[in-house]
């Protein structure tokens, strides 16, 4: 291995395909965890924090570490480079899966290695396939024509990673790379345009009218890489709902009125989670008078029973989740659904509704229930004030003319019922009547 190549090792730091020990203890496991999922490297006499502690390396310690794959069930086989005074051990991908050490399953996910038993780890391969959907090489994809330098150089900067290597070094050693063909992970995050290789990649965002999901005011589907459809669809998100006013000892401070994290962390498991098999299927984000639901096909992971569900973590699409954990999209692998569900109740919001089947997943976020504010400012209300309102708290951005066609009323009189409710303080434009958008008194 060359220097540099070892240098640019220590600052991608640990990941899905990479693990620092800064001793030989637990060795098996994590070697056993990589040739369960996608193969990688350890490098033995790192610390967690990518500091070189070094190891006293001699024949004996390395036919000791050879010695250890060969007590796989099935064997296995490894490979030794040295850098220095750091042992690297090259695992490949097991052609042979699953793999056990003194009985025991384990199985990357995310930096970490997971026990599972021989039966969860059994039903996992089995249904999900021996070579996941996101670790399969996409020959369709051109390197050069269909590759996102603007995506690529914004996750180099986000991973904290210097270019000291060339771009098929860099995606070799993120082990996006298959006989010089980009995996669809690597797809998912490079391509210039999604819909080209995945329709079901992209990801679809529609605000309805009311509550019950007939009438859509608004449609924006999101086809670039996968990051700027994650960028995209949180800021349509958060431009349809409101804010509220949090009173404090201090200054008044306007909050959105579902917490951002707990969105974020919903949008980015669909992403993670979902199973890309399924065909035509995409994320879908629904936003309603009263709650927002981010939907994805697939269930819970093969290998995991419901009682598990927000206890036990896998993910059908690994290799995605660890590069998603990279830039910083994903925090502890596994605590999402604590996550979602502590940040809404820190908010006094009712905690999210999880809903799953075999083919699909729902997480739903109840909007806060306001008052009506006709009963709360003594005033009678109008159906036509109502209807306005309604609109303006689904789309604070909506314009006179679109009101005026939902409603089926003329635009003098939406002017006229609006002219109203400002006169009475129940909404207020902000900004200019083109650039600007609605606030409703809450």
């Amino acid at each position: 291995m060359k220097k540099k190549e070892f240098d640019f090792l220590l600052k991608e730091g640990e990941g899905y395909n990479l693990e620092f020990k800064e001793t030989d203890s637990n060795l098996a496991k994590e070697i056993c965890a990589l040739a369960n999922a996608n193969g990688g490297k350890v490098l033995l006499g790192v610390t967690d924090d990518s500091k070189i502690k070094g190891i006293n390396i001699t024949n004996k310690f390395k036919s000791q570490i050879t010695d250890l794959v060969r007590n796989f069930d099935p064997k296995f086989q490894i490979t030794l480079e040295e850098v220095d005074n750091i042992l690297i051990i090259n695992v490949p991908e097991g052609t042979n899966k699953p793999y056990s050490v003194n009985g025991k399953f384990y199985l990357r996910y995310g930096p970490n290695s997971q026990q599972l038993s021989r039966n969860e780890i059994r039903e996992f391969f089995l249904k999900e396939g021996l070579i996941l959907w996101d670790e399969k090489e996409n020959q369709n994809f051109d390197l050069e024509k269909d590759f996102s330098k603007e995506a690529f150089n914004n996750f180099i900067q986000k991973s904290n990673l210097t270019k000291i290597l060339s771009k098929k070094e860099l995606l070799q050693n993120l082990s996006l790379l298959k006989n010089n063909h980009l995996k669809n992970a690597g797809v998912l995050l490079f391509a210039k345009d999604i819909q080209k290789f995945f329709l079901k990649g992209i990801i679809t965002c529609v605000l309805y009218e009311g509550t019950d999901k007939v009438n859509i005011i608004d449609k924006k589907d999101f086809t670039k890489d996968l990051y700027s459809n994650y960028s995209d669809a949180i800021n349509y998100i958060k431009s349809k709902l409101n804010t509220r006013i949090i009173i404090t000892g201090g200054p008044h401070q306007k909050k959105l009125e579902l917490p951002e994290k707990a969105l974020r962390e919903a949008l980015v498991n669909a992403i993670g989670h979902r199973d890309y098999n399924v065909q035509g299927a995409k994320v879908l984000v629904e936003i309603s008078l009263d709650k927002v639901e981010i939907t994805n096909p697939g269930g819970l992971v093969k290998g995991l029973k419901k009682e598990d569900f927000g206890k036990k973590s896998l993910s059908r699409n690994n290799l995605l989740f660890g590069l998603l954990q990279r830039i910083d999209l994903v925090e502890d692998i596994g605590s999402g659904i604590k996550r979602m569900r502590k940040l809404m109740k820190a908010d006094g919001l009712e905690e999210p509704k999880f809903d799953f089947s075999e083919d699909w997943f729902t997480v739903t976020f109840k909007r806060p229930q306001l008052q009506k504010l006709g009963d709360r400012l003594g005033e009678k209300l109008g159906d036509n004030q109502k209807k306005i309102i309604e609109l303006m708290k689904g789309d604070k951005h909506i314009s006179i003319p679109q009101i005026s066609k939902i409603i089926g009323i003329s635009t003098t009189a939406v002017e006229n019922n609006i002219s109203k409710l400002k006169e009475n303080g129940i909404v207020k434009r902000i900004g200019s009547a083109k650039a600007g958008y609605w606030e409703v008194k809450s």
